[in-house]
């Protein structure tokens, strides 16, 4: 028996031994390429280690309870300034020791959970809980594991309960049945999430790859051979799909929301809308949804590798039953160039681009800049007097798709500047002499507004050839590029940040922004996270251009009508109500909470703050000003054609119609107009 045990531990140790060189091995190459590629290489020392050590616990223990802090500070005594040093001399067994740790806490905590589960809860016994923004010291002791946990526990099942109606007193004489159902549903989630965290071998080698690059910039990634398809095709608008749409219900189930009649999910005949996803299997591993991460979840329903997956539903209250789906190639309608006109007298174009998608393929024209063409000439048709391009929530995508469609609303000259990690300067011309359009343009941007659509809307705004409409956009510009790891396998990527843009006036927007000609309030603008919040964030800076450029219209014109819509929306129903509207949820979010008492009344009166506060930006909107949206002459025929696109075309009517960016976005254009 020793014997068998003896070789049973050598084994362990050369696995771990085996795994911790080639964790070195993919990290060292990583370096090696960040070193000579990347536009703003960094030594590997002790700030390096300081910052991945922190980001991996975090990402393990962000609650502060796992780990004891005699764990913590074991742990960090051993790596937090060490993992630079050991890294560069291949000795990466660190990371399975801070793995160990964690699956032991795992483990107790596990115990700790089915023990509260056989017990019951006093919740008569006076207690106060707090709620911390950023994260805070590891604090836990080993003689107060079970008072967290049921601290914590408790809180959960309050909350929980404080959802099930509008009226406290309803709960309060149903609370013992409540409460029992609560208390059954939280503690078995969170056991079952533990086992399945366990379940997964805890590898937490990708974290670290990806902690070890974002030290760099947060742009610079590691890629599996998985994570990359993945994010190629996030690049295109066509891709492998089941055909479905899904969402959250008010009990954080995962419930079929839309089905596509041509996708493969519909063709099954078995799925219906308001379907209840209980698990998800792709013939290797299955997710039950109620235990498993929001993030597990879009992986295996999004990823390219699993081609076919099975579906465990419920529907209503009667047994489950399982479906099996193939994906199949399909067009994607959220990811899709889209046009409409705006009023019967004064004719305004209006585009959506949702992203900068491109045919990575090159083998049909599907890129966003020819589909934008395709739009144009459409909108043309029906003599349009103005167009209003919308690059709401566009995070980007190809920087060749958007030289592209810049260069076809530029008569010609520089679009931008690049700087290479060499400090070499090359400068991106206008491939196409002439405009596809030359009527007046209106961009509408906002906080969401990124990189490639950064890159475009900024180039517009520096010819005069478009007035920005919107809030200050994210500020991202850099330019990254994949690129293996080691060509004889192809397993392992990295995307890393090659160059930096400068506008044609030797600016640059990284870190601070597009700013908007007119700037206007959007919701939740103090919460979306901005380039400038990463902690190792490109910096701002300048250059000298010493570049010649021909502005569309003097720049005099532009900041009249920037003006005159800034007095035009200073009394604004709408815009006024959205401030204060942000006051609210930036105190709900970002403000310090105060203690609150460990009691039904306390929490289900947080609870009702809260629901008001959504209900009130859901139902919020401008009725006052129904705009007059239709589609194309061309796009009307289309349609009769493929009547299947109707529900989604009419969809995409109605969120216009009363949309009060546009309708300002029409009255610039309308004004520029009569300005002629």
């Amino acid at each position: 028996m020793k014997k068998i045990l003896l070789v049973l531990v050598l084994t362990t140790n050369v696995l771990f031994s085996q795994n911790s060189v080639n964790t070195c091995e993919i990290l060292n190459k990583i370096n090696a390429l960040i070193q000579d590629e990347h536009i703003r290489p960094k030594l590997v020392d002790d700030s390096l280690s300081v910052f991945v050590f922190d980001n991996l616990i975090n990402e393990l223990d962000p609650s502060r309870n796992i780990f004891y802090k005699s764990e913590y500070e074991n742990l960090s005594a051993k790596y937090r300034t060490n993992l630079d040093d050991l890294i560069l001399s291949n000795q990466c067994d660190f990371l399975a020791d801070i793995t160990s740790a964690y699956k032991n806490g795992l483990l107790r905590t596990k115990a700790v959970l089915e023990k509260i589960q056989k017990e019951p809860i006093d919740y008569t016994k006076k207690d106060t809980i707090r709620f911390y923004k950023k994260s805070f010291p590891f604090y836990l002791k080993k003689e107060d594991l079970e008072k967290v946990w049921s601290k914590k526990i408790r809180y959960q099942i309050l909350d929980e309960i404080a959802e099930t109606s509008d009226n406290l007193d309803s709960i309060k004489t149903n609370f013992k049945s409540i409460e029992l159902a609560s208390k059954n549903l939280i503690l078995t989630n969170e056991i079952c999430r533990i086992n399945t965290l366990l379940a997964t071998n805890l590898k937490q080698e990708e974290k670290l790859y990806n902690y070890f690059c974002t030290y760099f910039d947060p742009h610079t990634a590691y890629f599996s051979d998985d994570s990359k398809t993945s994010f190629v095709a996030s690049l295109s608008k066509e891709h492998l799909s089941l055909g479905m749409t899904v969402n959250l219900n008010e009990k954080n189930e995962i419930i079929i929301a839309e089905l596509d009649p041509n996708g493969p999910a519909y063709q099954t005949g078995q799925i219906k809308k308001g379907d209840q996803i209980v698990s998800i299997s792709n013939q290797k591993e299955t997710l039950q949804v109620s235990c498993a991460s929001l993030e597990a979840i879009s992986t295996m329903i999004l990823s390219e590798s699993n081609k076919s997956i099975t579906l465990t539903l419920k529907r209503n209250s009667s047994k489950n039953f399982d479906v099996y789906v193939e994906k199949q190639v399909m067009k994607d309608e959220d990811n899709s160039v889209f046009s409409f006109i705006i009023g019967k007298d004064s004719k305004i174009g209006y585009i959506k681009i949702p992203s900068f998608y491109a045919d990575l393929d090159g083998n049909s024209r599907k890129g966003c800049a020819d589909d934008v063409a395709r739009e144009v000439i459409k909108l043309e048709r029906d003599n349009i007097k103005g167009l209003v391009i919308d690059l709401i929530d566009n995070g980007g995508g190809s920087m060749e798709e958007a030289i592209k469609l810049a260069g076809m609303f530029i008569d010609y000259g520089p679009l931008s500047i690049v700087v290479d990690n060499k400090q070499g300067k090359s400068i991106i011309n206008d491939p196409f002499r002439g405009l596809i359009y030359k009527g007046p343009i209106v961009i509408l941007v906002n906080s969401n507004t990124a990189s490639a659509s950064e890159f475009f809307s900024s180039i517009l705004q520096d010819y005069n050839r478009a007035l920005l409409l919107g809030s200050n956009t994210l500020g991202k510009a850099t330019m990254q590029t994949i690129i293996s790891l080691d060509e004889t396998k192809n397993t392992d990527f990295l995307k890393i940040t090659i160059n930096k843009f400068y506008r044609v006036t030797g600016k640059s927007h990284q870190y601070i922004g597009v700013k908007p000609d007119v700037i206007l309030p959007e919701f939740y603008e103090g919460v979306y996270q901005k380039e400038s919040d990463f902690p190792t964030a490109i910096k701002n800076d300048s250059i000298e251009p010493l570049l010649k450029f021909k502005p569309y219209v003097k720049r005099v014109l532009i900041d009249k009508l920037a003006k005159n819509s800034a007095a035009r929306l200073a009394d604004n129903y709408f815009f006024n109500n959205i401030k204060k509207i942000n006051l609210k949820i930036d105190q709900s979010v970002n403000t310090p909470k105060a203690e609150i008492p460990m009691t039904l009344d306390a929490v289900f009166k947080q609870k009702k703050t809260v629901n008001s506060l959504w209900k009130e930006i859901n139902t919020f909107n401008d009725e006052n000003n129904q705009l007059d949206v239709y589609n194309s002459t061309v796009n009307q025929f289309l349609l009769g054609v493929y009547p299947n696109d109707k529900t989604i075309n009419q969809y995409q009517i109605d969120n216009l119609k009363t949309n009060p960016y546009l309708n300002e976005a029409v009255n610039v254009i309308n004004e520029f107009n009569a300005m002629k």
